[in-house]
């Protein structure tokens, strides 16, 4: 058969409210034309993002109603803890409330003013966390990244010449941590190749500097590879991901992605030393060690997801149902990001508004089209997320795992087909309120 199905049949059903195109143009105004600021009641299709929006499985609700809600030493951190080991083989798991704790903790241990950390690419919280302590984020991805209508089949590893002469022009000792984003997020949504995480390894222990992981997206990662880098068809996506995390000294890791669970994160570490700095942070802000701001159900959910996550049906359909939006869209106009990604399919915003310039922000320009038109949520990737740290004017519409059907797709694919047909129409956007830090949040628009 040549129809891949969705692995899973749907046991319970959330209702969704359809709205006008008058109440719609109503909410932008109220919300800036800022889709965050939306009311998730007001959205029909939401792919503002994959993370924490999961359905969870029948298993993961079994599994929380184990839950143990000791303070220290739950049952719930154990059975997280086994399925953490057997898995990446780190000794230290640290569980945080989410991604961005886990990050929070680890830079601000690790790092200092006067410190640079290179990735592949930094996502939006990322680099703020990096850059609150003082220290530089430094993108490296590689240079054939930079188009995004070429079809290579893994554009988003890290460049490692760049990553050579950054070592050799700040020194070792200015650089706390070498970071690889698997998949590339910001980059596209690609993939990362088993080989270039090996020379980003290589490079980091010859030079004696800690090696991480952002592990968000492992197991799509991991797909990838088995489909399309040599010497690994034959190989379980465990086993791949298990010489993934191999090749590093740690890794953080939002559960909330894939996971399948709706909270939650991981602090990981083969070292001793550190992971006790990092565990006297963590219960400032987080929790004890053995809970991390979780509630012992949401432990034990992350424990199953993290077992699921790596089933090839599964994963065969996630990769294959992305493709099916990307694919209908590009070949009939619409430039995105080639090839699809796992996550998410990130249209090309200034390549298909060249009319409206950068400065203008095309992509934030397209989005609040395709929720006028459709009540479809994306999230602008581009020069309001990342400011002068863009390349790209990309729309991001990140697919929650497990939640929308092959219909739903197909309403996505018609919406932006018929956006493109009137995308002349569209006008740019100015910023009239924004915060300090990671503006798109909260900031506000008004159309030109």
């Amino acid at each position: 058969m040549r129809t891949i199905i969705e692995p899973f049949r749907i046991k319970s059903v959330e209702p969704l409210r359809k709205t006008t195109p008058g109440e719609r143009v109503e909410c932008l105004q109220r919300a800036g034309y800022n889709l965050f600021l939306i009311a998730a009641d007001d959205i029909l299709i939401d792919l503002l993002t994959d993370s924490g929006t999961s359905a969870m499985s029948t298993a993961q609700w079994a599994a929380m109603m184990r839950g143990d809600e000791s303070y220290a030493g739950s049952a719930s951190y154990f059975r997280l803890k086994d399925a953490v080991d057997d898995l990446t083989g780190f000794q230290h798991v640290i569980p945080t409330h989410q991604g961005r704790a886990a990050e929070r903790i680890l830079f601000s241990v690790l790092c200092k003013p006067g410190h640079v950390v290179p990735n592949n690419t930094h996502f939006d919280t990322t680099r703020a966390n990096i850059e609150v302590t003082g220290a530089e984020a430094r993108d490296l991805p590689l240079p054939e990244s930079a188009d995004t209508q070429s079809k290579l089949p893994f554009k988003g590893g890290m460049d490692v010449d760049a990553l050579e002469q950054l070592i050799a022009s700040h020194g070792k000792e200015h650089i706390p941590l070498i970071m690889l984003t698997v998949t590339n997020n910001s980059g596209g949504g690609q993939p990362v190749s088993m080989a270039n995480i090996e020379a980003v390894s290589g490079v980091a222990r010859r030079h004696g500097i800690p090696f991480y992981l952002d592990a968000c997206r492992f197991a799509e990662n991991a797909w990838f590879i088995r489909q399309n880098e040599e010497g690994y068809a034959e190989w379980t996506p465990k086993q791949i991901a298990r010489k993934m995390f191999s090749l590093a000294d740690g890794c953080t890791f939002s559960a909330k992605k894939d996971a399948f669970a709706n909270i939650g994160g991981l602090l990981c570490t083969n070292d001793a030393a550190l992971a006790q700095q990092e565990k006297d942070l963590l219960i400032l802000t987080e929790g004890f060690p053995t809970y991390g701001g979780l509630a012992g159900r949401d432990l034990d959910a992350i424990a199953v997801g993290l077992q699921e996550i790596l089933e090839p049906d599964y994963l065969e359909y996630r990769i294959a149902s992305t493709g099916y939006l990307g694919r209908h869209i590009a070949d009939h106009g619409v430039p995105i990001v080639e090839p699809p990604g796992g996550h998410a399919i990130y249209i090309d915003a200034g390549r298909m508004l060249p009319h409206i310039p950068r400065s203008q922000f095309p992509a934030q320009s397209l989005a609040v089209e395709l929720y006028r038109h459709a009540g479809i949520r994306g999230v602008e990737i581009g020069s309001v997320m990342f400011g002068e740290h863009a390349r790209n004017e990309l729309l991001r519409l990140a697919i929650p795992r497990r939640v929308y059907t092959q219909s739903h797709i197909d309403y996505v694919v018609e919406a932006i087909l018929e956006v493109n047909e009137h995308k002349r129409d569209l006008r740019g956007y100015e910023i009239t309120q924004q915060p300090e830090f990671l503006r798109h949040f909260s900031c506000r628009f008004r159309p030109l």
